[in-house]
């Protein structure tokens, strides 16, 4: 199983803005639960603590296999939250693990 772990910082300067804009992109990703075949189990949330120093949000998705993982990244309903979240986005970055 492969564990895709996203974390992107947001480009709004005030916090307050970060955080609706984070709540909101964490909304969209969620919903790609049941909708996208290959996706195994998707979390994602806003940051809680330290706004100043902290990223903004992070996204936790599982998929069986890298080729699971492809499937998902062209899918239609990803790459529509995908492009929301790069019009909010100043930094991306991600690692993959096996889990």
């Amino acid at each position: 199983m492969i564990r895709h772990i996203v974390s992107f910082r947001l480009a709004a300067r005030d916090a307050g803005v970060r955080a609706e804009q984070a709540a909101e992109a964490a909304r969209r990703l969620n919903a790609l639960n049941g909708v996208v075949p290959t996706l195994r189990a998707m979390s994602a949330g806003g940051n809680m603590l330290s706004p100043d120093v902290n990223w903004d949000l992070v996204l936790v998705a599982d998929f069986d296999d890298e080729a699971g993982l492809n499937a998902y990244q062209v899918h239609p309903a990803h790459q529509e939250v995908a492009a929301y979240i790069g019009t909010i986005r100043a930094d991306r970055v991600a690692v993959d693990v096996e889990v």
